[in-house]
């Protein structure tokens, strides 16, 4: 069996326990080198086969899934951060349908979510935002021209750039464009939760310059809306005491 796993945005104790599991457990782990945390590797067992994917093309890993599982091994795909989300795991899944391998997945913390950690934001902010929009830039991959980025900053929503960093003069002019004021609050978090981790915290109309000061062009998440500042917001109602729910009653005036 394969096992599609979850590396977490990078720091080795932000893999989640069943990915960990899967790890020790395994015959064959095959790692995005490029991206994930190898001090994960520390998890696999002494005689684990290890490959790094990034050197590799797409039928070189499916190869290696495919003789490994007929050798009756069990095999961990290491993606980083949440898989599905940039994870490119459908394509890899539907050539082991048809194999007639059988294949499942572990969940992982996004690099968006390791980002707002390292801030302490929250995304959802009571009349400020209430929807967090996670997308990407257009660049080689082409994206839908109905979830271009003008037309999603349109909402005014909080929003985590991905695969972005290094257009970031393209990214703050669309972003305006789109309706997102120049001295809305933005934020660039180079490899979130890792060791060199570097944060820069600006504004929409800043975030070329700020990329260009913190040596930032890859391997980084952008954070956009007035919630990366949460200078004004309500209270959440859940915990207002006038709030009845299905736990507590209204406190009488």
């Amino acid at each position: 069996m394969v096992n599609f796993v979850g590396a977490g945005p990078g720091a080795v104790d932000l893999i989640t326990v069943r990915g960990m599991e899967l790890l020790k457990r395994a015959d064959v782990i095959i790692y995005t080198g490029s991206l994930v945390n190898p001090e994960l590797l520390g998890y696999a067992g002494g005689d684990t086969e290890i490959y790094d994917s990034s050197v590799m093309t797409l039928q070189e890993v499916l190869d290696v899934m495919i003789r490994s599982v007929k050798e009756g091994k069990e095999v961990v795909r290491l993606h980083t951060g949440e898989p599905s989300i940039y994870g490119a795991v459908r394509e890899q899944m539907d050539a082991l349908d048809e194999e007639g391998i059988s294949y499942g997945s572990c969940p992982g913390v996004s690099a968006c979510f390791g980002a707002a950690a390292s801030l302490n934001l929250e995304y959802t902010l009571p009349g400020v935002s209430q929807t967090l929009i996670i997308t990407r830039l257009e660049g080689r991959t082409k994206v839908p021209e109905k979830e271009s980025m003008s037309s999603l900053a349109a909402h005014g929503a909080s929003m985590a750039v991905y695969l972005s960093a290094g257009m970031t003069e393209k990214l703050s002019e669309e972003l305006q464009s789109g309706g997102y004021p120049p001295d809305t609050p933005a934020a660039l978090v180079y490899k979130a939760t890792w060791k060199d981790e570097k944060t820069v915290t600006g504004t929409v109309g800043d975030l070329a310059e700020m990329a260009r000061r913190a040596g930032i062009s890859k391997t980084a998440v952008v954070l956009v809306g007035d919630a990366v500042s949460h200078s004004e917001y309500e209270r959440s109602r859940l915990y207002d005491p006038s709030f009845a729910t299905g736990f507590r009653s209204p406190e009488k005036e």
